[in-house]
């Protein structure tokens, strides 16, 4: 963000809250710009015995995640990834169990991941380029991003 929203006056760089902010230099507009981590919901989808990994779009061929997809407004986080889920694969499910919370400071997102079991018929939404069904003792996670869920989701497993 470059510009105040509220008054148009390019921004500046001052402190605030012990952290250097982006905020208007007008101070009766007042505007701060915080920045704030955008709430992401991510689904470790268990489907007839395997785990689905979905490649968006865009993505490089080999690099394959969890259905993910932000949060939207008045949507609880578990509302939301069974919503995500229907749009990028088709398919219903019921929530296992909430997997943990994961800070994503690349992309300033915070991920609220689930364990969730789907059932039906998978059918790629537009976003989804390719899905692959894992078997769990084939899954290894990754480094960042939704990785963190799918390795604690191993551990919980014994693995």
């Amino acid at each position: 963000m470059k510009y105040c929203p509220r008054c148009a006056r390019p921004l500046v760089t001052r402190e605030d809250g012990g952290r250097p902010r982006s905020a208007c230099p007008d101070a009766d507009c007042g505007f701060v710009f915080y920045d704030n981590p955008l709430p992401v919901v991510a689904a470790l989808v268990e489907h007839e015995g395997k785990v689905l990994l979905v490649r968006n779009h865009g993505w490089p061929e080999k690099w394959f995640g969890l259905v993910a997809g932000f949060l939207e407004r008045g949507e609880s986080p578990s509302d939301g990834v069974l919503r995500e889920l229907k749009e990028e694969l088709g398919l219903d499910a019921e929530v296992v169990r909430l997997i943990g919370v994961y800070a994503f400071p690349e992309r300033n997102e915070l991920i609220v991941a689930y364990h969730l079991r789907g059932t039906g018929e998978v059918k790629l939404g537009e976003e989804i380029a390719e899905m692959r069904a894992v078997a769990p003792e084939k899954l290894r996670p990754w480094p960042f991003g939704t990785g963190q869920a799918v390795a604690d989701w191993l551990a919980a497993r014994g693995r």
